[in-house]
């Protein structure tokens, strides 16, 4: 199964169902169900902002749905999907921005798991 690695408080948030639109700098054909996988590396001053305390890092968390991918050329139209995406307008954006839709997630027990860049095969059947 397809997987992707997401900092934390981030792969919370769409685990959670809170965060609906996860941003990257390139777009993918990919549609379909992935597995979403917490890196080691958290962004920090994010997690104290939320006041979110003991994020599982580096593990598959659950898997969500990509059922479609938006381009934002602006930051005028990224910002009409501000609570979707759970971001904060004082970042520097570098245009175009694509945001991959996400439907359907759905938490497990968290299992320990290497991550790479990308989407990349996860080769152990976790669900």
């Amino acid at each position: 199964m397809k997987a992707l690695t997401i900092k934390q408080p981030y792969a919370h948030l769409i685990i959670n169902g809170i965060k609906t639109i996860e941003l990257r700098s390139r777009n993918t054909k990919f549609r379909g169900e992935f597995l979403v996988h917490s890196s080691k590396k958290s962004d920090i001053e994010e997690v104290k902002l939320r006041k979110l305390t003991d994020l599982e890092t580096g593990k598959v968390l659950g898997k969500v749905t990509l059922s479609e991918v938006k381009k934002y050329n602006t930051l005028k139209e990224l910002m009409k999907d501000k609570s979707k995406c759970q971001i904060r307008s004082n970042k520097k954006w570098k245009f175009p921005v694509y945001g991959f839709i996400l439907t359907r997630s759905m938490k497990i027990k968290p299992i320990k798991y290497k991550g790479r860049l990308g989407f990349w095969n996860c080769n152990k059947r976790i669900l």
